[in-house]
Parts: C-alpha cells; sequence; structure tokens
C-alpha cells in the first residue's frame, strides 16, 4: 500500500512540474484572421434585421433584407 501511494504522489509530482514549465514558456503570437476586418452592417427598413452592407439591397427609403421587404415598403410608401 505504501508502495503505491509513493507512484502516485511521483506522478503527481511529475505532472505539476511539468505544468509549471509550460507556464513559464512565452506563449507564440497570434497570427490575424484573414477575415479580421470589420465589415459594416446596415438594417433592413422594414424588419429591422441586421445584415452586411454587401447582402443589403438599395431601395426607395433606405436597404432591405430582401426583394420582398423592398417591393412592400415602396408598396406602403409611394414616392412623392
Amino acid at each position: 500500500m505504501k508502495f503505491l501511494l509513493l507512484v502516485v504522489a511521483v506522478i503527481v509530482l511529475v505532472w505539476m512540474l511539468r505544468g509549471a514549465r509550460r507556464r513559464d514558456e512565452p506563449l507564440p503570437p497570434r497570427a490575424p484572421r484573414p477575415d479580421a476586418g470589420a465589415e459594416p452592417m446596415v438594417a433592413c427598413r422594414l424588419c429591422g434585421v441586421h445584415l452586411p452592407q454587401h447582402e443589403a439591397l438599395p431601395g426607395r427609403g433606405g436597404v432591405f433584407c430582401g426583394e420582398a421587404h423592398r417591393a412592400e415598403y415602396e408598396k406602403q410608401h409611394p414616392a412623392a
């Protein structure tokens, strides 16, 4: 029984020493992600859903998330 306890203590000690040595090593610098550039987000004029600016459909009165919302908004707000 004493032998088993001694083996467990040695294993724990080795494990702790390895962990301490790893923490002392500096972490490698993080490379920036290629998609790290933030793209402007816009809200659909009708429903308020936010989407990337390049996916938004421009229309009379703002930008829209889809053709159906653009048509519905323009139907509700006829040109003056």
